[in-house]
């Protein structure tokens, strides 16, 4: 019987998971993708220019390797409540508890936040072009769009996990901006 509680991590929370950590692990969880697909209208975007954030899209044979975060025994009530305050900010994100593969481990149940396809933020079907343009054109209060993507890049590819779609993006949104 699983008693620690883990969090899934395949977008910021990679690389700013903000709260307490008793172990971090590469991790993969099935019939999901990784894919930018929620209009942010608060951190990296504005309700008149929204930004483009990651979330888990559900798709028949799809994984998405991220980054598994175990939670210290006793922090997990502080970490729920910093979770729900940081990812649902609004109700683009639906909590969901998922079956976790570890990286050279066991399958544990994992936190992790899925977008609610239901939600006016939803933008699953942009092409790759149109995602530039709007990373590129786009900041919210925790800065620019582009900076979330890139930093997102930089820590998969630290934490040897590959994802063509997201390199490809974001070189073509340094060649657009010019970085």
């Amino acid at each position: 019987m699983q008693t620690a509680m883990w969090v899934f991590g395949y977008g910021s929370l990679i690389w700013d998971p903000g709260f307490a950590v008793a172990e971090r692990r590469v991790a993969r969880i099935e019939g999901w993708h990784r894919s930018f697909c929620m209009r942010s209208v608060h951190y990296r975007g504005t309700v008149d220019a929204p930004g483009l954030v990651l979330a888990l899209d559900r798709a028949a044979g799809a994984s998405c390797d991220g980054v598994a975060f175990r939670v210290p025994a006793g922090a997990e009530a502080e970490t729920q409540t910093y979770l729900r305050e940081r990812e649902m900010i609004s109700d683009a994100y639906l909590e969901a508890l998922l079956p976790c593969a570890l990286r050279g481990g066991p399958v544990v149940q994992a936190v992790a936040f899925v977008i609610n396809q239901a939600n006016g933020q939803y933008c699953g079907r942009l092409t790759p072009e149109e995602q530039a343009a709007i990373i590129v054109a786009s900041a919210g209060v925790r800065g620019p769009n582009r900076d979330y993507l890139y930093a997102t890049v930089t820590h998969l590819a630290e934490l040897g996990i590959g994802d063509t779609d997201l390199a490809a993006l974001a070189a073509r949104v340094r060649e657009i901006a010019g970085d």
